[in-house]
């Protein structure tokens, strides 16, 4: 009767050691957060300055890279210089007196950043050029872009589908690289194709307010056109509400992007054209795993492609409407 209860015994024993021995090993499986695991570290700064917070894109991103940095017990410092290249100059010298360690930077002119960026390599304060190539680009420690000479190839191939002959209108924003080679890519594509013509273009800066009434002007003067290719989506709404209010509906508009706005037009039917969508969520992703790999002297590679993709009537179906990619 005795051995039957010390074996009773010993089974439980084995039984309660198994089970502690099995919840540790769940316990170290559990990712704990290294916002937790590294409460008491001083935290890291960052600093960033985009070329306009006037623009849903660069919210996202901005947002994107908040949330990554924060959850590591670090910090990031976000300025807007409103499409003020000494505004942007006079924010990069402050980020430096802030001790930042890296700076996300959207450049309001891709020229004229030089000197400053020459303070920054001074101060050993990394910089990240997101969205737009600099020309300085020796200054930069690595660039984040989307393929955006592929973005403006894309959206003239499905115009050249869709109409045998057009009258083109080109919205820029030529001191950005990124805007440029948007066009850029169009340009070239219809270029040895007569019947699609370039009839009128102008600089808008790829702001809403900007875009429509230069639309609106090109209206009142009596400029035909039945496609506007916009360096961005801001722009294509801008042109949008200048061609809604002047009853214009069948001018086929193609932005980059692919935001909610734009995607909720295309999807109720209310604008020819597409929008070429990037990745603003990719985008800030790869950002900050640059940031933190140059901050512990890691490797990174001096540009990085995010691929494009163009979505229209055909395939609006499969993309979520209310947010970005």
């Amino acid at each position: 009767m005795k051995d039957g209860k010390y074996k009773l015994y010993a089974i439980m024993i084995i039984s309660i050691t198994l089970l502690i021995i099995t919840v540790g090993f769940n316990l170290l499986s559990v990712q704990i957060p290294k916002s937790m695991k590294d409460k008491n570290k001083e935290p890291v700064y960052f600093g960033a300055t985009y070329m306009t917070m006037n623009n849903p894109y660069f919210e996202v991103i901005n947002d994107e890279i908040r949330e990554r940095i924060e959850s590591n017990g670090d910090e990031l410092i976000t300025m807007d210089p409103a499409l003020s290249l000494k505004r942007q100059i006079s924010q990069i010298r402050y980020l430096i007196t802030q001790n930042v360690k890296v700076i996300f930077l959207n450049a309001v002119d891709n020229e004229g950043l030089h000197e400053v960026l020459e303070e920054c390599k001074e101060a050993n304060v990394k910089v990240i050029a997101i969205d737009t190539n600099i020309k300085e680009d020796e200054d930069i420690s690595c660039t984040i872009v989307s393929d955006n000479y592929d973005a403006g190839v894309q959206a003239a191939k499905d115009m050249m589908i869709r109409k045998e002959s057009a009258r083109i209108l080109l919205l820029r924003h030529s001191q950005t690289v990124s805007g440029d080679q948007r066009i850029q890519g169009f340009v070239d594509t219809i270029a040895k194709h007569s019947q699609y013509k370039v009839v009128a273009s102008a600089e808008c800066e790829g702001q809403l307010e900007k875009a429509m009434p230069i639309v609106d002007d090109f209206l009142k003067q009596g400029v035909s056109f039945d496609v506007v290719m916009a360096l961005n989506d801001p722009s294509a709404l801008g042109a949008l509400a200048a061609l809604q209010e002047h009853q214009k509906e069948n001018v086929m508009v193609y932005g980059v992007d692919g935001s909610p706005e734009i995607k909720q037009l295309i999807s109720n039917g209310k604008m020819q054209g597409g929008t070429v969508a990037q990745s603003p969520l990719t985008m800030g992703k790869k950002a900050v795993f640059a940031a933190y790999k140059l901050i512990h002297k890691g490797n990174v590679n001096k540009e990085t492609l995010t691929n494009v993709e163009l979505i229209t009537s055909e395939n609006i179906a499969k993309y979520n409407l209310e947010g970005w990619q």
